[in-house]
């Protein structure tokens, strides 16, 4: 599972998307709970993993958030996205 959460790690790190966490769930076959679990420390690499509403990475400081974090607007919302995109 580990090798499957880094490629999704390095996928929201290469095209500088946010992506829900539950579309990230979804795709890997895991609860979000899990998910934040396995992503382990707060850090820039994965605060691309955002809630639903708000579009912002849960508990992360200001300081703990990726420099690019909010160039775009779009959210990937979609498992479907993930795992057309990636291999999961």
């Amino acid at each position: 599972m580990q090798d499957k959460i880094a490629v999704l790690v390095n996928y929201l790190n290469e095209v500088k998307t946010r992506c829900t966490s539950n579309a990230a769930a979804k795709a890997l076959g895991i609860s979000p709970k899990e998910l934040k679990k396995l992503l382990g420390e707060r850090r820039a690499e994965t605060s691309w993993f955002v809630n639903e509403g708000a579009g912002e990475p849960v508990g992360f400081a200001d300081s703990e958030k990726h420099s690019d974090l909010y160039r775009t607007k779009r959210i990937i919302r979609s498992a479907e996205v993930l795992t057309r995109n990636l291999d999961l």
